[in-house]
Formats: C-alpha cells, structure tokens, sequence
C-alpha cells in the first residue's frame, strides 16, 4: 500500500501523523510511505529522519494526495484538501463530524472512506485513539485557564494555587472522563479547588479513591450546576458522547451566574461544545468575552505542545494504521469490531449513527458494506 503523510495545515496545527521509526517500520512492511516535506518540522522531526526511514519525500502536496492509497493525518481535512480526496481513498484522521456539515457533506461527495480516530472503541467502552489526546487537552485546560485569570488577560486576576492567607481560585471541572480527569489532577496539583461534576455514580466513585483531599466529586444535576457555577472562577468542559454533538449543559442565561472575569475552557469544542455560547476559536486569537466571562474554545489545543502530542498520538495510532495498510481497510475492519466502529463514511454513504443523526441524513448498515 501506498500511505501519505500530508502537512497538517490548520491555523498552528505544528502535529505529525507519523513519526519516523512509523515510517521505518511500513517500510519494513514493504509499504511505500509518502511524506510531505517539512511536515515533522513542527514536532521536531527533520526530513532527514523520514528520509533515513526510508520514507520518500514529496515537495508537492497535490502529488502526495493523488498517490496514496490511504492518507494518514491529524487534524480533519480543510477546505483546500477537499478537492484531493477521492473515491475509495481512505482517510485516517481525527474527523468529528458531527460538529461540522460542510466537512461532512464534502467527504460524502468525495466517496472515499473516513476513519475517525475519535470514535474507535473497544468493547470496555474506551476510545484508545482519542484517550492521549484527551490527556494532552485535559492538562492545557488548566494551563491556559490559569493564565487567561490573569487580569491583564480578561481573568478575575486570581492566582490558581492562591498563597499562604489567601483562597485558591474554585476550578469546576464538568464531566468525570479523561478529560476532567487529567483537569483535576492538574488543577488539584496546582493547589487550586477543584469541583468534578458526573452522572455516573460508579465513576464519581472511582475518582474518590484516587484525587486528593483537594477534589470534591458531586453528582451532576441542573440545580448542582447551577449551584456550582456561582462558584467557579475557572469552568472546564469536558462532556464527551462519542461521534455525536455534546449536550449543552450550561447556557447562556447561566453566565449571569458566574463571576465577572471568570473563565470558561471548553475541551468539548470539537464537537460542538457542553457551554452554549462557546464557539471554535484559534491559537492566535485564542479567547473572547461573552457577559463579562472570557471563553477559550481553541479546538487543536494539543497541536500547542507538538512533540509531546505527536509522541503521544502515534503511540496508540501507529498499531492500527499499519493493519489497515497490512490488511485493507475492510479486512482489517473485519479483524478488530474497535477499528470498525471508527468508520463514519464509506463511499458516500454514513454509517455512524451519531453523524446521521446530527444532521438527518441516512444511516446506512456498517455491517452490510463491510
């Protein structure tokens, strides 16, 4: 199989699909391996190295695409790399459709086959492609919300940890999952106080014998929310339902509620966001304010700390790609019921129910196309 590695081109998107012992090792396959040049560049990884792998390097992307036989990304194509998808190509890639009809309607008209990482599960219900990214976002939560509560940022100008005769700042963390987990570990570390709010009880329970005397875990209901909000100086959203919108938990009205220069992080942005108000924004322009709350909705927070990201992500990609180019994409879906539950669109047809749903469209049977 030809695989290709294109360079991500989404606003400071610095990640790599592919690291060079990857390459090493589908070379080793005996697959053929396309990389764009520069496209470790922002991980630190140098087109010598791919080049040392065996990897061939491609100066133009428009060829990349058109040889590959599966493209290997991290981000979600954008509008300039929709016109290069094709027809029975396969697509790997963190997608998240259930945010973004356009994207949607543009890789069913291609037909090609879309893999999303976020939505391979395993039996246990874990989303082992999407886990280290939610490490990753987890932790930048709170260390970008730290700093946007600084006052010469929008923020109340609390210090997270607060100091010996001064209160913490109050982190409320919604949603119990990787995520909020990774959150509160963080925050608690900090010495800030930390709230997590689940509806799962069995979680909540879990999380009790693990966080530090620093960390309150609350059943989540409308009234605690409400309740929990007054209190917050740093909100951070992390409700996940796998391939579908997340729920909108706080609203708009809710802001009133909290504190003027108080921040909003919402992890769950990629798909739609669990805060009404928040909405896609960029590590350029990070941050905006609604009623006196500053809202950080940075959608690729993890392509801010490149190296460790792209370790990370192809730590647990890696496996799964070099099935799919050792097996094809439909042996291989065949193979391992996780990998197959990562299909969204196969030859313009939708096959995750979350991604029909979200916008009405027909849902078509996995298991008869495979």
């Amino acid at each position: 199989m030809i695989i290709g590695v294109p360079k991500e081109i989404k606003t400071n998107e610095n990640r790599v699909a592919l690291v060079p012992a990857g390459a090493q090792g589908l070379v080793a396959d005996s697959h053929t391996v396309l990389i764009e040049e520069g496209a470790g560049e922002g991980s630190g990884f140098a087109d010598a190295q791919y080049r040392e792998a065996g990897a061939t390097l491609v100066g133009k992307v428009e060829e990349l695409w058109a040889k590959a036989d599966m493209i290997v990304k991290v981000k979600e194509p954008i509008k300039p790399e929709w016109p290069m998808m094709r027809k029975g190509q396969v697509l790997f890639t963190y997608f998240h459709f259930a945010a973004d009809e356009v994207l949607t309607q543009n890789v069913v008209q291609s037909g090609c086959v879309a893999i999303a990482y976020e939505t391979v599960q395993l039996a246990s219900g874990e989303l082992p492609l999407l886990t280290p990214m939610s490490e990753v976002a987890g932790r930048m939560a709170v260390q970008e919300g730290a700093k946007y509560l600084e006052k010469l940022l929008g923020g109340r100008g609390i210090l997270l940890g607060g100091v010996p005769g001064v209160s913490p700042a109050e982190v409320l963390v919604i949603g119990g999952g990787v995520v909020g987990t990774n959150a509160a570990k963080m925050a608690a570390g900090l010495g800030a106080h930390v709230t997590i709010l689940d509806v799962n009880l069995e979680r909540l329970r879990y999380l009790s014998d693990v966080m530090p005397a620093n960390v309150d875990l609350i059943y989540s209901d409308r009234f605690t929310l409400l309740e929990q909000l007054e209190k917050a100086d740093l909100l951070i959203g992390g409700v996940l339902v796998p391939g579908t919108k997340a729920p909108k938990l706080v609203r708009r009205a809710d802001l009133k509620r909290m504190k003027p220069g108080s921040v909003i992080v919402d992890v769950a942005v990629d798909q739609g966001g669990c805060v009404e108000t928040i909405k896609p924004t960029t590590h350029e322009k990070p941050t905006y304010m609604v009623d006196g709350v500053v809202h950080y909705g940075v959608a690729n927070m993890p392509g801010a700390v490149p190296r460790t990201s792209t370790l990370a992500l192809t730590n647990a990609t890696f496996a799964y790609a070099r099935t799919l180019a050792r097996l094809g994409w439909q042996d291989a879906c065949k193979a391992d019921r996780a990998l197959a539950l990562g299909l969204n669109i196969i030859g313009g047809k939708v096959v995750y129910p979350g991604v029909a749903a979200a916008f009405g469209m027909k849902l078509h049977s996995l298991d008869s196309l495979l």
